[in-house]
């Protein structure tokens, strides 16, 4: 099975395109880990054909909040080029995981310092004012840092059947059923035509 965990950063907000939908917005920068090829990698619009070759022979998709704003967004630009509908593909969406299980969203950031004691390194707001002072390796580098910590989330969940969240002063344990996450048997079953 070709996993492949991505991120994505954008060159502005919900705010500048007055939508809520992301995929009015527009990608500044696509982080990606190949399970397959053991690489991270980004990608500026101008580098995304090298990058649909590899999404295109993904048979999942992880994220973290991506069936509600990566995969959308992504899929804009993916079905303009031609591509197909990225949305066919099998995706595992760790924030969903997380809602199901505990009732409610919480941010990449509170997951890793509660599970890795470690913060991020900026925020999405951060890295658009970064891409508009033309900081481009600055945002390929903070996406790549999201797409390793969405990475390592992954690892432990799926090792310890549990992820921790930090809310303040507090430390919550969220338990995690994560033996339908990876299918042993399943193969890819959804064409992106």
């Amino acid at each position: 099975m070709r996993k492949i965990v991505f991120d994505i950063e954008t060159k502005n907000i919900f705010q500048d395109v007055g939508s809520n939908d992301p995929a009015d917005l527009d990608i500044s920068v696509v982080g990606l880990y190949d399970y397959e090829t053991n690489t991270y990698q980004s990608f500026i619009e101008e580098e995304f054909e090298k990058m649909w070759q590899i999404l295109e022979k993904a048979d999942l998709l992880i994220t973290y909040n991506g069936d509600h704003f990566d995969i959308p967004l992504l899929n804009k630009y993916f079905k303009k080029a031609g591509r197909g509908d990225l949305s066919k593909l099998r995706s595992l969406d760790i924030l969903k995981e997380l809602r199901n299980a505990y009732g409610r969203r919480m941010k990449l950031d509170q997951v890793a310092e509660g599970t890795f004691g470690i913060n991020k390194q900026g925020n999405g707001l951060e890295a658009v004012n970064w891409w508009r002072n033309g900081e481009i390796e600055r945002v390929r580098k903070y996406c790549l840092e999201d797409v390793k910590l969405t990475k390592d989330v992954y690892e432990y969940a799926m090792k310890n059947k549990k992820l921790i969240f930090k809310e303040g002063p507090f430390t919550k344990e969220i338990k995690l059923e994560t033996k339908h996450w990876e299918p042993v048997s399943e193969v890819k079953t959804k064409s992106l035509f």
